[in-house]
């Protein structure tokens, strides 16, 4: 099976994902599942903001139509994963529907970032740790695959013009 994109470009879209869903994944199951608290989440209060997991979690913003935004988020990463799979080992055609698929499906991710920031700074006055990581993950990812699609100018003829090269 060949793959069209470099192995270290691979590995970075593949390792923002395995971050983000490592984060939901925590937070569903241990917080939501095991119902304990999450390890490496501290209450700790700084200039009015807390480091509090718990505050954040249990607020009336961390579901949406009772369905919680960690289990959304790890549904959001897989799709990511399955989405890098196919541009790197699809069809010709597959790999560029996929790696449009995937700019659109991560700029949905990155313009609920900052809704969801402004929610945990300014409505909840907390942070969450893992929700951070996500935020992180889905920020990095957008970066990236814009980078590969736009700056590295991705071919209607190919997956990418650069990821031959590289």
């Amino acid at each position: 099976m060949s793959r069209r994109i470099s192995w270290l470009k691979l590995l970075v879209l593949v390792a923002m994902s395995i971050f983000g869903l490592w984060a939901s994944s925590m937070v569903l199951i241990v917080y939501y599942t095991l119902k304990q608290a999450l390890p490496f989440c501290p209450l700790q209060r700084s200039a009015g903001i807390a480091l509090d997991c718990y505050a954040v979690l249990s607020s009336r913003y961390s579901e949406v139509f009772g369905i919680p935004l960690e289990l959304l988020a790890v549904g959001y990463f897989i799709v990511n994963l399955l989405l890098v799979y196919f541009i790197a080992f699809g069809s010709d055609s597959l790999s560029r529907i996929s790696l449009k698929t995937l700019f659109g499906w991560r700029f949905i991710g990155i313009i609920i970032v900052p809704y969801l920031v402004f929610v945990e700074l300014f409505l909840v006055k907390a942070i969450c740790i893992y929700c951070t990581v996500m935020h992180v993950a889905i920020i990095a990812d957008f970066i990236i695959i814009s980078y590969l699609l736009f700056y590295k100018r991705i071919s209607e003829s190919g997956a990418t013009e650069a990821a031959t090269s590289a």
